[in-house]
């Protein structure tokens, strides 16, 4: 019975070792490293390295369509009438609100960081409010998250306008002029120096004079 128990703790014994030494060398033929550099590049798709600068508003105001913009307005439709004499409803109405005063409707109940902003309804002050309301004036009431997209911002304002608003739409705003040239290239036309030194000490000396 002894010898029977020691053969299989033996080859028990001796697979474990053969199992941890095959575990081992397993370890090391496929041994992985972190790379240097993460990921890897995908053809087609280039790296950003930041992102472009978005256009002025009047860039946009130079295509706008007031039809689009009615679509577009259907979002606000919940909250806002804009025929003239509309009702208020959860917002004000916003017929002839374009050139208006911030916070203009009579017996509306704005709150208090709209009342307190003070300006009035122009092309940038606008765009600003509908791309995000929370950020144009902590703490407003106003739920609607906002407008990314500028073309979009633009359409819904020209819609507004031409609901009793009295802008004009602005000019194109100036193409950026190219950068300056680096540099003036260096005048080359170096005065020559100086007659090339004068000629040498004038011939020296003069010979002195004779003695007496």
């Amino acid at each position: 019975m002894d010898d029977r128990f020691n053969t299989i703790a033996g080859w028990a014994l001796g697979a474990g070792i053969v199992l941890l030494g095959g575990i081992l060398i397993t370890g090391e033929i496929f041994k992985a490293e972190r790379p240097d550099t993460m990921g890897y590049p995908i053809a087609g798709v280039e790296e950003e390295e930041g992102e472009e600068a978005e256009q002025p508003i009047a860039h946009f105001l130079q295509t706008a369509d007031a039809a689009r913009g009615e679509a577009v307005f259907r979002k606000c439709t919940a909250c806002h009438t804009v025929n003239q004499g509309g009702a208020n409803g959860l917002g004000p109405n916003l017929y002839a609100t374009m050139g208006a005063n911030v916070a203009h409707v009579a017996g509306f109940n704005y709150s208090e960081p709209l009342r307190s902003r003070g300006g009035t309804w122009d092309w940038e002050t606008m765009s600003a409010w509908l791309e995000s309301p929370r950020n144009f004036a902590p703490g407003t009431r106003m739920t609607f998250a906002g407008l990314s997209d500028p073309q979009d911002r633009a359409d819904v304002m020209v819609y507004l306008n031409a609901q009793g608003g009295n802008l004009q739409i602005p000019p194109p705003p100036a193409a950026a002029e190219p950068a300056a040239n680096a540099a003036a290239p260096a005048d080359n036309t170096a005065a020559p120096a100086a007659n090339q030194a004068e000629p040498a000490a004038a011939n020296a000396a003069a010979p002195a004079g004779n003695a007496q």
